[in-house]
């Protein structure tokens, strides 16, 4: 009977094994003759818009393509190094956009998305890009493709997530694979089962007006899964995909970024600080204890059990690995470091609450 207590780390595994199977793909060598408008908002980007910016701009299968660009107050030359890129392209598909900061009670980036859908009114399909995101190209046209055919409003096609914070970053597709039932995501009406990652959104343009666009998400730090949730009000699908085959994201380049990256929006995450430590206790016992299960109970001489930690720390393992095949992650060895990302994430999370609670949050210079 001891081996019944592993019930729960079987059944979250099953359940990533079964997200990772009905994870929309985007087609591949997809065409459209849609107007796709993509939107770039960047703030003190100058080290890494040209890779973007380039990709962009070699996108194929969307004949009806512009590209929008705002400077979002740079002060790095990054709009410099727009023009330079544009030129040098036969720039007349950049459309480069000087933005206007924030109104009181509104954050940098929804302020700067909402410009750039207010000057792409015209287009059928709108396309939110971060400056850190690559983009193969056939990704567009293969993204919209999927938009149409799946039926949905709003699709949040996922990219592989390089650079810094390999215990962490992970963790981002590892958590809603494992714990959000994809296909009920889809079919439900509550905003409250909503997930999306502004990395890289594809949405409807009439679906994006209807739920008030960036606008009605201004104040928030989470605009994206709050502009899913706005989808969802306004009686739109949504949906994630698998897009490491069509974008990587270099999110961040040194451990110092990512955790004030994660600071900014993690106590946002949660709610209150009470339901971010229940979440962060169950994690910790159902991930971080295991290990130290296995030793104590082989200490004191307990075989059996000492075999059901070990099987449970395997189970949660082989999630990881199973979350990092769909997502194209790197599966080992970093997959056997999951009670330790387990550790660190809890570790943000209480960082970002206190932070938060000092008043000490910025982000691009600008208060959270």
């Amino acid at each position: 009977m001891i081996w019944l207590a592993l019930l729960p780390w079987v059944a979250l595994t099953a359940h990533t094994a079964v997200n990772a199977l009905l994870l929309r793909r985007p087609p591949r060598d997809a065409q459209t003759g849609e107007h796709v408008a993509l939107l770039l908002p960047l703030r003190n980007e100058a080290a890494r818009v040209t890779p973007c910016l380039e990709s962009l701009l070699a996108q194929r299968g969307v004949p009806h393509l512009t590209i929008y660009v705002l400077d979002d107050g740079s002060t790095d030359g990054t709009a410099d190094i727009v023009r330079a890129v544009a030129e040098a392209a036969a720039g007349h598909r950049v459309v480069l956009l000087t933005g206007t900061p924030p109104p009181p009670g509104r954050l940098g980036k929804p302020h700067a998305c909402q410009q750039l859908a207010d000057a792409a009114a015209d287009a059928d399909v709108l396309s939110f890009v971060d400056a850190d995101v690559v983009l193969a190209p056939g990704a567009v046209a293969s993204a919209v493709t999927l938009l149409r055919t799946a039926g949905i409003d709003l699709l949040s096609p996922y990219p592989r997530i390089t650079g810094a914070g390999r215990l962490v970053q992970p963790l981002l597709q590892w958590s809603w694979l494992t714990f959000l039932p994809l296909r009920a995501m889809e079919r439900s009406p509550r905003p409250s089962l909503a997930a999306a990652g502004g990395q890289w959104l594809v949405i409807d343009n009439a679906a994006y007006r209807k739920a008030g666009g960036h606008a009605a998400v201004g104040a928030e730090i989470l605009e994206d899964i709050e502009l899913a949730r706005a989808v969802k009000r306004s009686g739109g699908r949504i949906a994630l995909a698998a897009g490491a085959p069509l974008a990587t994201c270099r999110m961040y380049d040194s451990w110092r970024e990512l955790a004030d990256g994660y600071a900014k929006s993690l106590w946002r995450s949660f709610g209150t600080p009470v339901a971010a430590g229940a979440v962060v206790v169950l994690l910790l016992l159902l991930y971080a204890s295991p290990p130290l299960a296995v030793a104590f109970f082989a200490l004191t001489g307990s075989s059996g059990a000492a075999s059901v930690a070990l099987c449970a720390y395997a189970l949660g393992v082989g999630g990881r690995v199973i979350s990092a095949a769909a997502t194209g992650g790197r599966s080992w060895p970093d997959a056997l470091a999951q009670p330790a990302s387990i550790a660190v994430f809890g570790w943000l999370v209480a960082r970002s609450f206190l932070l938060r609670r000092r008043g000490a949050l910025t982000w691009r210079g600008r208060p959270v």
